[in-house]
């Protein structure tokens, strides 16, 4: 779309702050922010928080995260004073396994079909209940070849979607929060750089590169990213 292509070449020279406060001034309301509470989730949280302090913080719950991820969520909820609005499966972990087993023991076909269940079908229902017309993510471009395309403006069918640190670099995150103080997830100085189920994730070694920490290397997304709505 053109006018999106315009609109991301005026935002590319703005900084977060700025081009958080236009998306704010422009771009249609109610707005939202996604997180999964990973290691550099505090960066986007904070920034977000102090434009707009009661912006819903839509957290997916799969009931599968780390007892780590847990507390940090706690921590940061507590500590930026979160407007927090927790969605998950209309079915619990077990329910899950009961009715299709250990789902992402299956391959790729079943990763994905669990992803839908647990992570994608409860964002769009998310995005539907808060009546989300502005939905701003964390997501950057050097996290992953699948999200190295990203713009700062894009849209999710009727849904603006807007990633403001998307050319960020690992170093902008590191400073920014050694700047603001923030704390980082209690799994980065064990090894985990990308964070999500217990089951599909794990630390880099020397014998793993950054796309095989998730999922088994079989896939890097979980689908929320690359939805329409």
């Amino acid at each position: 779309m053109p006018e999106i292509l315009v609109e991301n070449n005026h935002l590319q020279a703005l900084d977060a702050v700025e081009r958080i406060e236009w998306a704010l001034g422009h771009l249609p309301d109610t707005h939202a922010l996604s997180s999964s509470f990973g290691v550099q989730s505090a960066v986007s949280l904070h920034l977000l928080t102090q434009a707009k302090a009661d912006i819903p913080v839509i957290l997916i719950d799969t009931g599968y995260l780390f007892p780590e991820t847990y507390q940090y969520i706690d921590q940061l909820a507590n500590r930026l004073k979160l407007n927090l609005q927790v969605f998950k499966s209309q079915l619990s972990p077990a329910w899950l396994e009961s009715r299709h087993g250990q789902l992402w023991n299956n391959g790729l076909e079943g990763i994905e079909r669990y992803n839908q269940i647990m992570k994608v079908e409860p964002m769009k229902e998310a995005l539907q209940a808060l009546n989300v017309k502005t939905w701003f993510s964390g997501i950057r471009n050097v996290q992953s070849d699948s999200r190295s395309h990203k713009q700062i403006l894009e849209t999710a069918g009727s849904v603006c979607k807007f990633n403001p640190i998307v050319d960020w670099s690992d170093r902008d995150v590191f400073m920014y929060m050694k700047k603001h103080q923030l704390p980082q997830h209690p799994l980065w100085n064990k090894g985990y750089i990308s964070i999500g189920d217990t089951h599909t994730t794990r630390p880099m070694t020397a014998e793993l590169d950054a796309d095989q920490v998730r999922f088994f290397g079989l896939k890097r997304e979980c689908g929320i990213h690359e939805m329409s709505i």
